[in-house]
């Protein structure tokens, strides 16, 4: 082979973008020394609420290299699934928008496997590795600024210069070594606190991390428990994750919209009324939300959320 390592990565990235990704970036699959504290600190604070399996595989979480053996770079794409709220009712129930379409999961690994096949077919036949949406004990904001595509905002999500934070984050985790990003982008937020101001929750902690015992997300999806009756008027008509601190960025004012016709919610879904949520039945449910993340919640779990929301000062049962 004799292509030199920046023409590959270039190739790699061509394809990527051809593809349907919106950025690529690379780094070495090495242990992300500056956050092994941090998530060490974060975890033994409880921060990470009923989401026990964050305390599990602590040693890979941190190093790439120890999840896929013999593993040498990490390519880290980025997808945008931003698109603006057309549902008829704006009040409740309020959906996030990485949920609207098809379960992002199937999309972005799709499109993950046709990368590794093309690496391997037309770049390096002894290529070994595993890709991952969302799917693997690993830091993906971080190897995401690792490899050069934005930086941590005070909301902790990744925040890209051109793309804002409405993205999807994966990666291929690969034993092909590749010129990786030398550059750091400069953390934008200033002294912006936008996103910390109008957290209703007050979920948004110092060092740009997050209280999942306060976040709405954890509480409409991972929480198999209760909602607590002291967020009763604050869900802020969230029934399935939250966008609050997303919306406020001021670097998501000019996002585009994706070009990905999975991400597209359904006209059925945008098109309900109040009345049908409130009377929305397990069939209705399942007819609405087919192939979509929202179904994590399960029926019982968004009519909890729901109910929460529309009639405060009630029992809401665990899911």
């Amino acid at each position: 082979m004799n292509l030199t390592q920046q023409h590959i990565a270039n190739t790699i990235r061509d394809k990527a973008l051809e593809l349907g990704f919106d950025d690529v970036g690379f780094s070495p699959a090495t242990e992300l020394t500056e956050d092994k504290e941090r998530l060490e600190k974060w975890l033994n604070n409880g921060y990470n609420a009923g989401m026990k399996y964050m305390n599990n595989h602590f040693e890979k979480r941190v190093n790439p290299a120890l999840l896929v053996e013999r593993s040498l770079s990490v390519i880290t794409v980025l997808k945008n699934y931003n698109q603006q709220n057309n549902q008829l009712s704006t009040n409740f129930p309020k959906i996030s928008r990485y949920a609207y379409g098809k379960d992002y999961h199937d999309t972005i690994r799709k499109k993950l496997s046709v990368l590794f096949d093309y690496i391997r077919e037309h770049i390096y036949p002894d290529l070994q590795g595993r890709y991952f949406v969302d799917s693997a004990p690993l830091l993906e904001r971080t190897l995401a600024v690792k490899a050069g595509l934005g930086w941590i905002g005070k909301n902790s999500m990744l925040i890209n210069r051109k793309l804002g934070s409405w993205v999807f984050i994966a990666e291929l985790v690969v034993n092909l070594e590749l010129p990786y990003n030398q550059t750091t982008v400069n953390d934008g937020c200033g002294g912006c606190t936008r996103c910390i101001d109008a957290c209703p929750t007050q979920a948004i902690l110092p060092h740009r991390q997050i209280d999942s015992n306060r976040c709405i997300s954890y509480l409409t999806i991972e929480n198999r428990d209760d909602i607590p009756e002291n967020f009763e008027g604050k869900l802020d008509g969230w029934v399935f994750g939250c966008d609050i601190c997303q919306e406020v960025c001021p670097w998501n004012r000019k996002a585009k919209d994706t070009d990905e016709p999975d991400f597209r919610p359904s006209e059925q879904l945008l098109k309900m009324t109040p009345v049908e949520w409130e009377k929305l039945t397990p069939e209705k449910f399942s007819e609405l939300f087919r192939g979509s993340a929202v179904k994590r919640t399960k029926f019982n779990g968004f009519m909890r959320n729901h109910n929460f929301i529309a009639e405060p000062h009630k029992t809401h049962k665990k899911i």
